[in-house]
């Protein structure tokens, strides 16, 4: 009889002696604890809204998504700003490519001495030898039409009209090669 008394499930009944669980280990709480911990379980699922029905494990996948939309719309913000820039320059270099054509282009004809005989004539009022060059003057004393005016020294700015350092190299020159003046 001993021996069957091990083998069963429950066991025997008796002072100090504990119950078992389904799962056949012991457990000190008494099947009316079991009970009240499964009600508020169920409590608490039901004051959830109904048709959520969400699990930990539900609220846990849906974190691990949040997060994850977080991180690749960072990503994807830094990848955008990038293509941004990347168009940005494209745009860049397409000017300056077309700047360098013209250049290259201008560059052409000054190596054309007909072009360089236009442009003397156009903007110095230069004149073959055997040509005779006339200039005609408006009312107000200025050349009219074609020729250069220089404006160089009016774009200067203030501090520009003042000695180079050669004049001042020049100046110190003198005021070394004067005599000195005695004092008292």
């Amino acid at each position: 009889m001993a021996r069957d008394r091990r083998l069963s499930r429950t066991p025997p009944a008796g002072p100090g002696r504990t119950k078992r669980s389904r799962t056949g280990f012991r457990t000190s709480r008494p099947e009316s604890a079991d009970n009240s911990l499964r009600s508020r379980v169920r409590g608490r699922a039901a004051s959830l809204p109904p048709g959520l029905g969400l699990t930990p494990r539900a609220l846990a996948v849906i974190t691990v998504l949040v997060l994850l939309a977080l991180s690749y719309a960072n990503s994807l913000r830094i990848y955008l700003n990038q293509e941004d820039a990347l168009a940005t320059a494209r745009v860049q270099i397409q000017e300056r490519s077309e700047r360098v054509a013209a250049l290259e282009d201008e560059l052409q004809r000054w190596n054309d001495p007909a072009f360089v005989k236009a442009q003397a004539r156009d903007r110095l009022g230069w004149v073959l030898p055997g040509e005779t060059g006339y200039r005609v003057i408006g009312p107000d004393g200025k050349p009219m039409g074609g020729g250069v005016v220089i404006v160089a020294e009016q774009q200067l700015p203030a501090g520009e009209h003042e000695p180079m350092w050669w004049d001042r190299l020049w100046g110190s020159v003198q005021t070394a090669d004067a005599p000195a003046k005695k004092l008292g």
